[in-house]
């Protein structure tokens, strides 16, 4: 029986574009079957962006090219769910700044700003959406340009040294900074983080790279530089079970790994409440395993999967 605690859980959640289509059938159970919830946790965010975006960054994702950006961010508003935009392109320059399609989707992210009561709903401060970013010359300019956008500090910066993270979190431009996986079980170092850098900490759960791993920059600077129209070759990942793919099973045996009952009776209590799903490159049937195992209680898991394979379409194959 896990404890009872009055803090929140704030899932951030992948596929903003990637996974438009299973959140059209999963927000209407999440807000009509509130009681199928663990009632400990929210909806934070959702986080994507659509393909061929300059700015892009963190793990590969293909988008229906169909789903339309005005369709996603009135789906958003409509939930009052914060949308994140995934710019965590790290080999950014000036020219690059200019970018007009990526440009447009932070003028549209910004506009569509829900009102005081919408904002309440969803425990916004002040801006309802956000972009997820590497850079700091993107964070400069983002902030110039588009004030009323937050921004998060990505996990693809892999600072792996617990002072480099504190650091990261004392920088005011971050409401929120994700950090590496590899601290995720440094609790000492985080117990005695003050309340105000707990708040900013967003602990990534599932991920499924190995934790001995060292070439985890090199990857998502390959992915920068594909975004980026380079043509460079994939990255063939040497740590242990690396070609594998990804496994569920195997990220619940990752010694970072966090589980519901971790999140619920250790992080929770110690004052973290900001967890992040990785899914952005998987298929949207593994996705729905992550909303399941980390948001439904067991004894509605099947009403759940029954409602989204009869209104759906999965990656089942």
């Amino acid at each position: 029986m896990m404890e009872q605690n009055p803090i929140t859980a704030h899932y951030h959640l992948p596929g903003l574009f990637e996974f438009y289509e299973l959140y059209k059938v999963f927000l209407p159970l999440w807000r009509g079957h509130r009681e199928y919830f663990y009632d400990w946790c929210d909806i934070g965010s959702i986080y994507g962006a659509p393909s061929d975006c300059l700015w892009g960054g963190g793990r590969a994702a293909f988008v229906d090219d169909n789903v339309a950006v005005d369709d996603v961010i009135a789906l958003m508003k409509d939930y009052g769910i914060s949308a994140r935009l995934t710019f965590s392109n790290s080999l950014l320059t000036e020219e690059h700044l200019t970018d007009r399609k990526c440009n447009e989707l932070c003028r549209k992210f910004e506009c569509s700003r829900l009102s005081v009561a919408e904002q309440d709903r969803a425990g916004a401060v002040n801006a309802v959406n956000g972009v997820i970013v590497h850079s700091d010359l993107l964070a400069d300019y983002l902030r110039r340009t588009y004030p009323q956008l937050y921004l998060v500090s990505s996990t693809t910066k892999v600072l792996t040294d617990f002072a480099e993270l504190e650091t990261e979190l004392k920088r005011p431009e971050f409401r929120y900074v994700v950090s590496d996986f590899r601290l995720n079980k440094e609790f000492d170092a985080l117990g005695a983080l003050p309340a105000d850098l707990k708040d900013k900490v967003e602990f990534l759960c599932n991920e499924c790279c190995s934790f001995n791993c060292r070439e985890r920059a090199v990857c998502y600077e390959n992915v920068s530089r594909k975004n980026l129209g380079l043509d460079v070759a994939d990255h063939v990942c040497k740590a242990p079970g690396g070609r594998g793919g990804y496994r569920f099973s195997l990220a619940m045996k990752n010694p970072a790994f966090i589980g519901v009952q971790d999140i619920q009776n250790t992080y929770l209590p110690m004052g973290f409440s900001n967890f992040k799903l990785e899914g952005r490159g998987l298929g949207s049937a593994i996705v729905l395993e992550f909303l399941l195992y980390y948001m439904i209680k067991p004894e509605y898991q099947l009403n759940v999967r029954e409602a989204v394979y009869l209104d759906t379409m999965l990656d089942l194959f």
